[in-house]
């Protein structure tokens, strides 16, 4: 499976669809604001790198992939979930990514400007998914 960026899928969205994205990632917000309140910072921090809105975008990618083949006539439960693995496998590499940036930011904030920080760390963000993407292809 070739990944690409493709903006023609935009339009298969329905307004529903982007309503339960941002539904699910604001419930994922509360619940990290509530565990904050309830057990500190550092517990709620674990749950802030959970992709919130990651689960709600597999099934509509899984969904749309599925309704695209039966369109055509075939069952596309396979390319379904070939193409949500596709897109958890990118989320994976975006989330190891994340380590990158938060060393940055645990590293250099104390001392540093907050701005110049946070566009070194997401420097280093893009910088290893990349790395990760690279290797992952190699391999």
């Amino acid at each position: 499976m070739r990944i690409g960026f493709d903006m023609s899928s935009l339009r298969l969205n329905r307004w529903s669809d982007y309503g339960v994205r941002f539904l699910f990632g604001g419930l994922v917000t509360v619940l990290t604001g509530v565990l904050a309140n309830r057990y500190g910072p550092g517990v709620a921090g674990l749950f802030l790198a959970f992709p919130a809105i990651f689960p709600a975008g597999a099934t509509l990618i899984e969904k749309h992939e599925k309704e695209k083949k039966r369109q055509a006539g075939w069952d596309g439960t396979v390319r379904g979930r070939m193409a949500a693995s596709v897109d958890a496998a990118g989320a994976a590499m975006g989330s190891v990514g994340l380590i990158g940036f938060a060393l940055v930011v645990w590293r250099f904030l104390p001392a540093h400007s907050a701005p110049a920080i946070l566009v070194l760390a997401g420097a280093a963000w893009l910088a290893t998914s990349i790395l990760v993407w690279w290797i992952r292809k190699a391999l």
